[in-house]
């Protein structure tokens, strides 16, 4: 059965957003994730830990467990795939083993857009993840790579366009704002991205004792309402396009949810007729 967050009609154009931790993508970006959803495009999300740090008083797999089922849950309410990589908190390393199983990902999911960390963040896990998904987008159509996982997927059929989500407060190290290549309006979804934050009923109380953030709700409207003011809109995302060689430089994520990334609107494309497949060989 549909419903307004599944589309009926299935789309080719397959989207992948990974990030460190559950809840990361909540904040980020799943009013944008609810948008492309809503055009019919299968999404998966995807997280390199469960969260087993995320607790001062559950013990590391009891709170793993937890929330594995929150970010499923939050998964569920669009219609949208969890998978969970199964790295520790503050044990992700750039490394052989860890590029070679993300890579596996990629390859098991072929997106032809990922989002994920950005580059710079607060926190070590969330650039690492920033790397290692970078390199292993690169790595995912070389048949020569091997990922050495059992029964490993074939390589992907050409490097996915990558776009790297906001940090956490939209700020660097040094508390400055950062700036993003498009904001995307998510006004029209923020009551379900909200929803989705709210499955992560376990962080409430440890955001509030290890990062001083109560509410984190109201936290989250925060950082939309921020994005959103740039462009005159309630609530927006923000994106950074990585732009080096030789990964796709189209604009299919604006395309997709008919937007200019600057608060305007272009016709949006049929998600299941866009050509998600630009021949960008690596080298």
């Amino acid at each position: 059965m549909s419903t307004p967050e599944t589309p009926a009609v299935p789309s080719s154009t397959r989207i992948l957003a990974i990030h460190a931790h559950p809840d990361d993508i909540e904040f980020q970006c799943a009013g944008t994730l609810a948008l492309l959803r809503r055009l019919g495009c299968p999404v998966t999300i995807a997280t390199m830990t469960p969260g087993d740090c995320g607790s001062a008083d559950r013990d590391a797999e009891a709170i793993a467990e937890v929330r594995r089922a929150e970010a499923r849950a939050s998964a569920d309410l669009i219609g949208a795939e969890y998978l969970c990589l199964e790295f520790r908190d503050l044990a992700i390393f750039d490394d052989d083993e860890s590029r070679r199983r993300v890579t596996e990902l990629i390859r098991r999911i072929d997106p032809d857009l990922v989002l994920t960390a950005p580059p710079v963040d607060y926190l070590i896990d969330h650039e690492v993840t920033s790397r290692l998904v970078r390199d292993a987008c690169f790595c995912a159509p070389l048949p020569n790579y091997k990922t050495r996982q059992w029964e490993p997927a074939p390589p992907t059929r050409r490097i996915p366009r990558l776009w790297f989500v906001d940090p956490l407060g939209l700020v660097d190290r040094d508390g400055r704002l950062v700036e993003c290549d498009a904001r995307i309006d998510v006004s029209e979804v923020f009551a379900l991205k909200q929803q989705m934050l709210a499955c992560h009923d376990s962080q409430r109380a440890w955001l509030l004792a290890h990062h001083g953030i109560d509410e984190y709700l109201r936290v989250q409207e925060e950082f939309s309402r921020r994005r959103g003011s740039e462009i005159g809109v309630a609530h927006a995302e923000g994106f950074t396009r990585y732009k080096g060689h030789p990964y796709p430089q189209d604009d299919l994520l604006l395309t997709l949810v008919g937007q200019d990334g600057k608060g305007g609107r272009i016709t949006p494309a049929s998600a299941s007729t866009v050509d998600a497949s630009p021949d960008t060989p690596a080298s």
